[in-house]
């Protein structure tokens, strides 16, 4: 059947792949002249300027559908990601390492080599592990990870829970979800060999995926219409109308404001039940609050970190929790990329605070080359949130990072809702 795909983000590539995969006629919109969404290469820059990407992104091997969709479009995983096991380690080598065994051993391993941690560090951690895994990585629904960590160590706190929170969720620990942390959890240490390793690209963005889907679509039959904004659908009998072209389902898989404009535009000429479902989702989708991540790149001669991720020190002076050494995963020597997440600020003070704590935390002393805040970066992973569903009515589908499901904001939470909006197609 003919099915419309509404955006080109990492979610809406996957989507028409997997329609097409299923025998559809897929047509994919995109408004704007990129695809990729908000994880993407940046056009900045010529004449051997940098290539910066809007973010960065660490995938983990627990994240098996975004691999299996890179295969899919010929993109080998193994040659644009740079794979180590966990290691959370500052810049005075104290903190976290998991060594290459097999999982939970890993784990077990990591907790009890903690460098500058104390034997009740060791313990405490590894007796919250050990009930966390009885409880089968659950807890009460209006859990924040700072409640449910309450009792750990300080150390372990501010080494492990609190950077690795901000990371997975974006979301600071004393507001995100109890729940969504420990399923991430669940699948980094008990997901099978490699599930805990950290992925990260060692290539910008648009190579990672968005480009190598878009050329599988566009030789296997997709329409690919960029720069091309649909503002709005009509229902026409038991199909949707876009451009008066004719479609048995369409998939929105766009921001999720956006989507929720267009959905209230275009309930105002659909039927009554078709119209509240419109309008619910959407009035789920307006009341996510989302928070900002900044990325702020700098350079120096000679620059090389210990490790080509180290995480820092972080506070309301000191914002970074990460620094990637770009030098290192296929940039130019000498590039550093700080991320600062559930970002606060303006971008020039940001970007000011984040090159003192460089010479701080790393005796660094930095140019900065580009400071990118991407404000709506995720939703606020709160507990007890309601996320839009992917079913909005029949034939009418979305799909997202926001959508509901078990991940927070990340590109494996995007392509699994992908995935579970094909398999809601009508048949």
């Amino acid at each position: 059947m003919k099915v419309a795909v509404v955006g080109a983000g990492w979610a809406g590539l996957a989507a028409a792949v997997h329609a097409l995969r299923a025998g559809h006629q897929v047509t994919l919109f995109e408004a704007s002249a990129h695809v990729g969404g908000r994880a993407r290469t940046l056009p900045l820059g010529d004449g051997g300027a940098p290539k910066l990407d809007n973010g960065q992104h660490i995938l983990i091997g627990a994240y098996t559908e975004t691999l299996r969709l890179m295969r899919q479009v010929g993109i080998n995983p193994d040659a644009v990601l740079h794979d180590l096991p966990l290691a959370l380690r500052f810049a005075d080598g104290s903190g976290l390492t998991f060594p290459d065994w097999p999982s939970p051993l890993d784990a077990l391993a990591g907790m009890l080599g903690a460098r500058g941690w104390s034997w009740r560090d060791r313990g405490s951690l590894l007796r919250h592990a050990l009930h966390w895994q009885r409880l089968g990585f659950a807890c009460e629904p209006n859990w924040t990870v700072q409640r449910l960590c309450q009792d750990l160590s300080p150390r372990v706190w501010a080494d492990l829970i609190e950077p690795l929170c901000v990371a997975a969720l974006n979301t600071p620990a004393a507001q995100a979800d109890a729940r969504v942390f420990l399923r991430v959890l669940h699948d980094a240490l008990l997901g099978g060999p490699g599930s805990s390793h950290l992925l990260l690209p060692r290539t910008d963005l648009n190579a990672l995926f968005p480009q190598a889907a878009l050329r599988w679509l566009q030789q296997h039959g997709a329409q690919v219409r960029l720069s091309q904004r649909v503002r709005r659908l009509q229902q026409a009998a038991d199909q949707w109308q876009i451009d008066e072209q004719r479609y048995a389902a369409v998939i929105l898989a766009g921001d999720a404001s956006n989507m929720a404009q267009a959905l209230l535009e275009s309930s105002q000429a659909a039927t009554p039940i078709i119209a509240s479902q419109m309008q619910h989702w959407a009035s789920l989708a307006a009341a996510l609050r989302f928070e900002a991540i900044a990325t702020v790149y700098a350079r120096g001669v000679g620059v090389a970190l210990a490790a080509p991720l180290l995480a820092l020190r972080s506070s309301a002076q000191t914002p970074a929790q990460f620094v990637f050494d770009r030098g290192q995963l296929g940039g130019p020597p000498g590039l550093l990329a700080f991320v600062v997440s559930a970002a606060r600020g303006e971008r020039a003070s940001i970007q000011a605070q984040v090159l003192q704590q460089a010479h701080a935390q790393l005796h660094l002393t930095l140019q900065p080359l580009q400071t990118v805040v991407e404000k709506r970066a995720t939703f606020a992973c709160t507990p007890g949130l309601q996320r839009p569903p992917t079913q909005i009515g029949t034939g009418l589908l979305a799909c997202g990072d926001y959508v509901a499901g078990p991940y927070p904001a990340t590109l494996e939470g995007a392509l699994r809702s992908a995935r579970a909006a094909c398999a809601a197609l009508p048949i």
